[in-house]
Formats: structure tokens, sequence, C-alpha cells
């Protein structure tokens, strides 16, 4: 299962080492529950590798801002605390598995 990422937790999954991949969504937006399923079942499948969670935009306004996301969905990319990708709009499940796979 995707994890809550927060404002208040986001930088102890930083520290973790590991990629991290953050959905940022809302409620409610469509193509956003579109994607949801195919976020979820990549944090399962990833779960020992990477650190895959979603953002809910309107709940974390700072981290929405820190990095720069006006449009929802919006995944980004993390390795060694820098953004290395993004995704704006839905996309398939597997331009997120291989935007992913291109960071492990």
């Amino acid at each position: 299962m995707a994890l809550a990422i927060t404002d208040s937790n986001f930088e102890e999954l930083l520290a973790s080492g590991k990629p991290v991949v953050v959905d940022f969504w809302a409620t409610w937006c469509g193509p956003c529950k579109k994607i949801g399923p195919d976020i979820e079942a990549l944090a399962e499948e990833y779960k020992d590798q990477a650190i895959i969670g979603k953002c809910d935009v309107e709940e974390n306004d700072g981290l929405a801002m820190r990095f720069g996301v006006r449009n929802v969905p919006t995944v980004i990319f993390i390795k060694n605390g820098e953004v290395v990708d993004k995704q704006v709009g839905a996309a398939p499940k597997s331009t997120f598995e291989n935007k992913l796979k291109g960071i492990l």
C-alpha cells in the first residue's frame, strides 16, 4: 500500500536513502483516481527497493509548494534527495514503472 506522505514525515522518508516516488493528488481529481491503483500496485511491487507514496495537496501544501506542483496528478521521482524525473498528468502504469526503474 502506498504510504501517506505529508509535510511532517517527508524529511524522514528522504533520510532512508531509498529512492522516493511521490504522487501529488487531490480527492476531487479524476485523473488522480485513475492512476491511484497503479501507484498502489507499484508501492507493493517495489516496497523493498523504494518508498512510494501519495501526498494530498490540499492537506500538505508545503510539499506541493516546495516542488512547484501546479497540476495534479504530478508524480515526482527523487534519488539522493534530488528530483530526477517527473510525470505531470495521468499515464499508463508502464510509464511510472519505467521512470522508477530508471532511479533504482
